[in-house]
C-alpha cells in the first residue's frame, strides 16, 4: 500500500457521489460525520488526517477534489 501524502493544512472537497441505501450501519456514520446527507452534496472539510480516514473508511460512495 502506498503511503498517505503529508497533508499540507489545505481544504478537500468530499462529495457523496453515491446512495447510502444497504451499506454498513458504520459507514452511514462516517458518511453523517462528514456532513453529508444527500446525493451529490459537496463539503469542503480541512485536510487532517481524522477526515482522510474516514473518507478512506467510505471511499466506494464518495469522491474528493484537492482544492487549492
Amino acid at each position: 500500500m502506498a503511503k498517505a501524502k503529508k497533508s499540507d493544512g489545505g481544504t478537500i472537497k468530499v462529495r457523496l457521489y453515491k446512495s447510502m441505501n444497504s451499506c454498513k450501519w458504520e459507514h452511514r456514520l462516517s458518511v453523517k460525520a462528514l456532513g453529508l446527507n444527500k446525493l451529490n452534496d459537496v463539503r469542503e472539510l480541512k485536510d487532517s488526517p481524522q477526515v482522510r480516514g474516514l473518507v478512506n473508511k467510505v471511499n466506494y460512495l464518495v469522491r474528493i477534489e484537492e482544492s487549492a
